[in-house]
């Protein structure tokens, strides 16, 4: 049986912001040029945009990538991108990791293991959110450095690239580690 992702209690919370706030889930637009070169370079034929709330990353990536390519969306909080995703040549994890319940974030990040082929994209926040949840929680339900991130992720991936973004942010692209 495979673990859960997310609580039914928080997946209901999600699901009201994606609903009723216009801005929350958006926060791919800014990196979308990043993870088009990226998915250039790497010759990815597809990407899964886990975390992908809005869908804007898809609508983004059009402007940037010349040669169409696939992109699904997954997000367990939008009920019509919540089905468990397929693996994907790149996945694309956009300030997703810091809004995970902390309970379940070792069942996500092997969950990105499982649907990775080849390569992750990730951006993390590692301080607080603007957004407060409805509970009065802030949005980040994680808020760590990268030294804290880092080794959560290399239980089940290889790091290539990392830096550091403005307003307490990094990105990184990993791989995966397979037969450990």
């Amino acid at each position: 049986m495979t673990q859960p992702l997310i609580s039914d209690a928080y997946r209901a919370q999600q699901t009201a912001l994606h609903a009723d706030n216009a801005g929350y889930g958006s926060a791919s637009v800014s990196m979308a040029p990043l993870v088009a070169r990226v998915a250039r370079l790497t010759r990815a034929d597809a990407i899964l945009d886990y975390g992908a709330g809005k869908q804007r990353l898809a609508v983004e990536l059009a402007k940037h990538i010349d040669d169409p390519m696939p992109i699904r969306a997954y997000d367990p909080a939008v009920p019509e991108i919540a089905s468990p995703p397929e693996p994907a040549d790149m996945v694309a994890c956009i300030d997703v990791l810091e809004h995970i319940e902390p309970d379940y974030l070792d069942a996500v990040i092997d969950d990105l293991a499982r649907v990775t082929r080849k390569n992750l994209i990730a951006s993390i926040a590692s301080g607080p959110a603007i957004k407060t949840l409805s509970d009065g929680r802030n949005a980040h339900l994680i808020q760590q450095p990268a030294e804290w991130w880092l080794p959560q992720l290399w239980r089940r991936f290889t790091v290539l690239d990392f830096s550091h973004l403005p307003h307490d942010r990094f990105w990184l692209r990993a791989i995966v580690k397979r037969g450990e």
